[in-house]
């Protein structure tokens, strides 16, 4: 097939029009969190852009906004997107690379002026980084939401996703309403940058994703006794950082005998009680986040973590517990999509690697429904959620002119 190339300048703007929304004055990164001033902000502008292509703009009922192209909900979508909002002080590309490159692609097919036998949407799901839980308009488009989940979602500063909602003037549980019938998505594929070191150390410019890692994460504590550093003697103590200490250096084994290539395994919070220099601690408590793309290898570590920790608090005379926080399932990629952007890449002479994504997308909920996959752009020294985010202009073409194809010829293949 001919291949299509995007506008690129026309892109460029719009991405660094939409990087200059929520940016802090001192240039530390953007705030665009998910229902703030700037975030709806972001959103206004968006649909502006949107309503000038002339296509057809749509917010559901979750917030979401859609971008359309030859839409009469009479036949199915091919769907691509991401999201608007941002972490606190993130950078320019997460999230919003993946909906301007999708709005653009949106435009570049409309001047086609081709009849295609779907219709194609671009969309920007709310609330994917997590003030209120994280992916909350690509749960509501897959059908994940419960009226529970809404009335419990708040915020790190205690506000419910219910009164920041309303104060919008929005009704949240219409959230529910935003569901989608699988029937009615022919294929979603996300541009996204990679968020890791992969694709710049293997010298690549397009990674094909075949898989999303699942996701376990728990909180855990080990209870021993607190007391006197200086008189108490070293085996009599129950003393829970030493059984923390063996635990964390337990995780390279753990994911050898356990894990595969793909296993992820992370402590990245600890605190110690009471925390005193001369005090030996009574309580630890710390976190551990396990990731794989395949569930039962995810489960198996799960297993043997639980046995290790058993064990250890066992010989230091402590007290286990744990609870389960998160449990994100594991997403496998469409083959013909992965190799269909594969070859797309190939023939542009991008240098491409399947791959898989180790951090959680809109796409992973958006597979329980439809044929999904993502196109990986590189990111510079693996940097992201920070100002220091950076992707070169040239590698975000070549990103958006694989999406521009996959998507035309996905829109193109016989009802």
């Amino acid at each position: 097939m001919d291949l299509l190339k995007v506008n690129f300048p026309r892109l460029q703007d719009d991405i660094e029009t939409l990087a200059a929304i929520g940016r802090s004055d001192d240039d530390l990164g953007i705030y665009r969190m998910a229902f703030t001033d700037n975030d709806m902000q972001a959103r206004a502008w968006l649909k502006s852009r949107i309503e000038a292509a002339g296509l057809d703009c749509h917010e559901d009922e979750a917030a979401n906004i859609h971008a359309r192209l030859a839409f009469d909900a009479t036949r199915p979508s091919v769907m691509t997107g991401s999201h608007l909002d941002t972490v606190p002080g993130a950078g320019h590309l997460d999230g919003a690379l993946g909906v301007m490159a999708g709005l653009e692609c949106l435009r570049c097919l409309k001047e086609q002026g081709k009849e295609y036998s779907f219709a194609l949407e671009s969309v920007a799901f709310t609330d994917e980084e997590g003030r209120f839980g994280g992916m909350l308009g690509s749960q509501a488009v897959s059908g994940r939401i419960t009226p529970e989940i809404i009335h419990q979602a708040r915020d790190l500063d205690g506000q419910t996703l219910t009164e920041v909602m309303q104060r919008r003037g929005m009704t949240p549980m219409n959230i529910l309403r935003a569901r989608r019938k699988p029937e009615s998505i022919q294929a979603f594929v996300e541009l996204h940058i990679e968020q890791g070191p992969v694709l710049e150390q293997h010298n690549m410019c397009i990674g094909a994703v075949d898989a999303i890692a699942g996701l376990l994460r728990w909180n855990i504590r080990l209870s021993g006794e607190a007391n006197h550093a200086g008189t108490t003697p070293m085996q009599m103590r129950k003393d829970p950082l030493q059984g923390f200490a063996e635990i964390s250096a337990a995780l390279p084994r753990i994911l050898d005998e356990n894990g595969s290539p793909r296993s992820t395994a992370t402590i990245g919070y600890v605190n110690c009680f009471p925390g005193a220099a001369n005090v030996i601690p009574g309580r630890v408590e710390f976190s551990l986040d396990m990731r794989d793309t395949d569930m039962p290898v995810l489960d198996e570590m799960a297993q043997a973590f639980r046995k290790a920790m058993s064990a250890i608090a066992r010989r230091h005379k402590l007290m286990f517990e744990y609870e389960e926080v998160s449990r994100l399932e594991a997403a496998k990629c469409d083959p013909g999509i992965v190799e269909a952007i594969t070859a797309i890449s190939r023939q542009f002479g991008y240098h491409t690697m399947q791959m898989h994504s180790g951090a959680a997308h809109d796409c992973m909920m958006m597979a329980g429904i439809t044929r999904t996959a993502m196109i990986f752009v590189p990111s510079m020294a693996g940097r992201s959620h920070s100002p220091a985010e950076w992707t070169p202009w040239e590698e975000i073409e070549k990103g958006a002119n694989v999406l521009l194809n996959t998507l035309h010829k996905l829109a193109s293949e016989a009802a």
